[in-house]
């Protein structure tokens, strides 16, 4: 199963979110001598995504999940039609966000 990928309407960010995310795992807890942790074999046994928000905006109402295909639609489109190479250009796309 692939990860789920966002996009944000508001500002068009594809990297970067904060996602609250409730996990229920069952995993195998191994203490050294020492009393050191060391966790092994985690297995997920539920999870749901409970918030997610755009890191570059802040928005969390404009955030869409895109399934596989329009991820890589998207993705394809705008690298087509040149707009990642311009927003990089620019400074607009950087590891921090858009520029200010």
């Amino acid at each position: 199963m692939s990860p789920t990928r966002f996009r944000c309407v508001a500002c068009g960010n594809l990297t970067r979110f904060d996602v609250v995310t409730d996990r229920r795992t069952k995993a195998f807890h191994h203490f050294s001598m020492g009393g050191e942790l060391s966790v092994e074999d985690e297995e997920v046994l539920s999870e749901s995504v409970i918030e997610v928000s755009c890191r570059w905006c802040g928005h969390g109402r404009s955030v869409e999940v895109l399934d596989a295909e329009a991820s890589t639609g998207v993705l394809d489109a705008e690298a087509s039609a040149g707009v990642l190479d311009a927003q990089a250009s620019t400074g607009v796309l950087d590891a921090e966000g858009p520029a200010a």
